[in-house]
């Protein structure tokens, strides 16, 4: 379990992605994460105070989870503040990361630190995700977007049978997957790396259950 803010950096540094470039895209994003708090309410200022732990590992710890060789689209749903969707295009800057947000102040803040970043393969979708146009991706990922079933309702339309799911759940991972009833998946729980009490849901979808079943 990482416990510190040291502890975060040095996790973080042992990720191959997390070259000297990544470095310096992930320390402007706490400098700008910071500054734009003082402007809305993106996370709790006393989560500023360990934002290494709390947001960037956080967010980061879903790489380990993906096949180095996948190369993309990654979605990443209900970004708002940019996690994990910021922080992984930060350390895949070739990877296209696609946010899907649809609060304007929050995608504003998306697209201005998207370009001070550098992020020019990432893409800010402004709209609610019933909106997006339905494409296959590699990776989705949600941090806190909606119930489990709802959310699988919502975007498994995105989804293929190799598409890696990463869902960061809290305290109620487990108990969300044991309630899902109506999919054929290859979901499990990954203990959190940066919370004792939260869990991971990753894994495959197959699609929903024959209803004549």
């Amino acid at each position: 379990m990482i416990e510190s803010e040291a502890e975060a950096r040095a996790w973080l540094g042992s990720l191959p992605e997390c070259d000297a470039a990544a470095w310096e895209r992930l320390e402007l994003l706490c400098v700008l994460l910071a500054e734009e708090n003082t402007r809305q309410n993106l996370v709790s200022a006393a989560s500023l105070g360990q934002v290494w732990l709390r947001h960037i590992v956080d967010s980061a710890q879903l790489l380990p989870h993906v096949p180095r060789e996948t190369k993309g689209p990654w979605l990443d749903l209900g970004t708002g503040a940019g996690f994990p969707g910021l922080v992984i295009a930060a350390l895949k800057p070739q990877c296209e990361v696609i946010m899907v947000e649809s609060r304007t102040r929050r995608i504003e803040w998306l697209e201005r630190a998207r370009i001070a970043m550098g992020l020019d393969k990432a893409q800010i979708i402004g709209q609610r995700l019933e909106m997006v146009e339905t494409r296959p991706v590699s990776v989705i990922s949600a941090r806190a977007f909606a119930p489990l079933e709802r959310l699988l309702a919502l975007s498994a339309r995105f989804s293929t049978s190799d598409t890696v799911w990463l869902l960061p759940k809290g305290r109620s991972a487990q108990q969300e997957l044991d309630d899902l009833r109506k999919w054929r998946h290859v979901f499990h729980v990954e203990q959190s790396l940066t919370d004792p009490q939260a869990g991971v849901i990753v894994g495959t979808l197959a699609g929903r259950k024959d209803k004549t079943k």
